[in-house]
């Protein structure tokens, strides 16, 4: 029976690391879980832009911005020790970026980290697809936490499932199972084609695996699959959306699925993603 027993939390001294750290330790709290917190961000090298006679007078200052987000990220951490046992804290030293994130993840049970927030002036330690680029790298659960929208408490309670008969799909409603067994009532939304039997075989698995919430069925998105899954998820008061995370990476260049791509840019309720 899967179960979350190890969460790894990133932080990049962003502003959404509060609301991050907060889901997670509500997980961790829910499942007894040990919380692991990395700071993870893009070395100060690649930070530089090109100037005219070098980049050696703003290196101080972006050296700076640097202490400063750790110290940030820092700060949350210390505040999770006091709330949640055992946590701990790691570091990317000089490691790159998505490969540190990524071989910690490999590790852990459940990913968590923060949507990309365009307009967060703190926001520039991590590249714009850093979400993106560690899901499908790193082929774990990862929870993608949005940064508006509220968020109370442990997300799971009204859950929306978006099913298709594909193992991405298969790998995300695996990895929910520990939060769907916590569900008041669980939304269920099938891709056209999806026939009646199968439904009930997927129905039959989730009781199988100790879900016993009401399941709550709702028409295929024929259209825009992913603007739609997100107006469902809002009228259904939903407060997590479990789907699978569709791309690859073709000559180093991250290709995305135009769901996965419109969810992870739009989304206002954590999303429970695996690729």
């Amino acid at each position: 029976m899967s179960e979350f027993k190890s969460i790894l939390l990133h932080l990049d001294g962003s502003d959404n690391d509060p609301r991050c750290a907060r889901v997670a330790r509500a997980l961790a709290a829910q499942h007894g879980a040990r919380l692991s917190a990395q700071f993870a961000v893009m070395p100060i090298t690649s930070q530089l832009p090109v100037v005219m006679g070098g980049a050696s007078a703003i290196y101080p200052l972006i050296e700076e911005l640097q202490a400063q987000r750790r110290q940030r990220a820092r700060a949350i951490f210390e505040d999770l020790a006091g709330g949640v046992a055992p946590t701990r804290w790691i570091e990317a030293g000089t490691e790159p970026l998505i490969e540190s994130v990524v071989r910690q993840a490999l590790s852990a049970d459940l990913l968590v980290l923060g949507q990309h927030n365009p307009t967060d002036p703190n926001g520039g330690g991590v590249p714009a697809d850093f979400a993106e680029s560690v899901l499908v790298s790193a082929g774990r659960p990862t929870l993608v936490v949005p940064y508006a929208g509220e968020i109370d408490g442990e997300p799971g309670r009204e859950p929306l499932v978006a099913w298709k008969p594909a193992r991405e799909s298969a790998r995300a409603l695996v990895a929910a199972l520990p939060m769907l067994r916590n569900a008041r009532r669980v939304h269920l939304v099938a891709a056209p084609g999806v026939s009646p039997e199968q439904r009930n075989e997927l129905l039959d698995y989730l009781r199988l695996h100790g879900v016993t919430a009401p399941v709550e069925q709702h028409g295929a998105l024929a259209r825009d699959v992913g603007n739609g899954l997100l107006s469902l998820a809002a009228d259904a008061n939903a407060d997590l959306l479990v789907m699978g995370c569709y791309g690859h990476s073709r000559a180093r260049e991250l290709v995305l699925g135009g769901a996965s791509r419109t969810v992870l840019a739009s989304m206002t309720v954590p999303v429970l993603m695996v690729h």
